[in-house]
């Protein structure tokens, strides 16, 4: 074990990742050497940072820690501490259940950790991360926190109330972020939508966006996780207009079926899911929309199913993602309703629409064969530099594979011709 190294393991979602990346700041601030989800985890003290949000999350989370657990005997590991999502939620378990762990933190109080370990908090650094991310991206964590009442979810249950940021200190946060190089933004949050109703009474993500997009060195931003009922409209505007915020919404619709749409009380219908879906398009020309769709929630049946699947058919979504319904405790579903579809029906009607959802893809993919689009490089591989285009978010979306005939540089943009096209990625020269 390497003498004042923390190993830091972040779990989960991005916002997850903004919170590992605040402590580690402060850490560093301390004295310490930091690794980020090392390989080999080598400090001797470790943090893990722990997702709740479903079963193979709590799952998976619940696993590293027992193998962290397992290196304080057998390799000298001197100090664990678990903070996050999970340990928000069940910490009195975990405490009972896995005491080699030293001190579990919930969602909001790991600022204590610090002075767990006799050090001291820097108040100056509130706001300032350690990024794990390649240095000319990161994501902008906006608020905290949910206010809907979506039947499945347990986000509110652990994170609270939603919270909007003060845009002044979002703004101060990317000039800092933007002074060390960053020049993509991530926006991320429970649920953008909703952002500056607590805080200024009105729906802020409209101007907070094109605030952002004035500061000086803001190559792109993006939006991920909005809410489809009461969208902020005043936003398609902003994205046609400015031409740093990319042509991209990552909206969570979840379903398509009007009686579906009610037992989930996503608040939306069916018809107004689709007036959406064609004014995104009428006033973003050229949008990519991200979606997800939940499957096998309690009461789904097949003609429900097969609705989903003729939307998602008729919609060719650019980019979709499927789940399986999972059944969390104290949510609105847990009080009101049983589990009621089968876990390999489940997963079947996921296979259904992600098998579809490659061939809608590449289709899409294929329209850009021939097209020039500006690319971010984000690494160098073996035999590619591997980046993305506006449309492409880091992790969850498709990458451009660049021949290396010529010398690239990563975090560098540059004009990118299509070559070839596959399900999820691209095949480009750079011209």
């Amino acid at each position: 074990m390497i003498k004042n190294r923390i190993d830091v393991v972040t779990m989960g979602c991005s916002k997850n990742l903004v919170d590992s990346e605040l402590l580690m700041r402060q850490l560093i601030a301390n004295g310490y050497t930091l690794e980020h989800d090392p390989e080999t985890p080598k400090g001797e003290i470790a943090v893990i940072n722990t997702c709740g949000f479903i079963g193979d999350a709590k799952e998976e989370s619940i696993n590293m820690i027992l193998s962290f657990a397992e290196a304080k005997k057998e390799r000298g590991l001197k100090k664990l501490y678990v903070m996050g999502c999970l340990s928000e939620r069940y910490r009195e378990e975990l405490q009972k259940e896995i005491p080699e762990v030293d001190k579990f933190y919930g969602k909001f109080d790991w600022r204590g950790l610090i002075s767990d370990l006799g050090k001291s908090y820097n108040k100056e650094l509130e706001f300032d991360r350690s990024l794990s991310t390649p240095p000319h991206y990161a994501y902008l964590k906006i608020s905290e926190g949910c206010d809907r009442t979506c039947s499945y979810c347990s986000i509110p249950i652990i994170t609270g109330k939603y919270k909007s940021r003060p845009i002044e200190d979002i703004e101060d946060e990317v000039r800092r972020l933007v002074t060390g190089g960053v020049k993509e933004f991530q926006f991320i949050a429970q649920d953008l939508t909703y952002y500056g109703i607590d805080l200024y009474k009105s729906m802020k993500l409209p101007e907070l966006v094109e605030r952002i997009s004035d500061i000086k060195g803001v190559e792109w931003i993006r939006l991920h996780y909005a809410y489809p009922a009461h969208f902020p409209v005043d936003l398609l505007r902003v994205m046609r207009e400015r031409d740093n915020v990319c042509n991209y919404l990552d909206i969570a619709l979840q379903h398509i079926s009007d009686r579906m749409l009610k037992i989930m009380r996503r608040n939306i219908t069916k018809q107004q899911t689709y007036d959406l879906i064609k004014l995104f398009r009428n006033e973003v020309p050229g949008i990519h929309i991200r979606t997800t769709m939940m499957v096998g929630h309690p009461g789904e049946t097949e003609e429900d199913f097969n609705e989903l699947v003729d939307f998602v058919k008729e919609m060719k979504f650019e980019r979709l993602g499927a789940f399986p319904y999972s059944h969390e405790e104290d949510t609105y579903n847990d009080k009101n309703y049983s589990d009621d579809v089968p876990a390999s029906i489940k997963q079947e009607r996921m296979n259904t629409l992600m098998e579809m959802q490659e061939g809608i893809a590449l289709s899409v993919n294929e329209t850009k064969v021939g097209q020039t689009m500006k690319v971010i490089i984000d690494r160098e591989d073996s035999d590619y530099f591997v980046g993305r285009t506006e449309f492409d978010s880091p992790e969850v979306d498709g990458e451009v594979l660049i021949s290396k005939a010529k010398d690239l540089v990563v975090g560098e943009f540059y004009n990118v011709r299509i070559e070839a096209a596959y399900p999820f990625d691209l095949l480009g020269t750079v011209i």
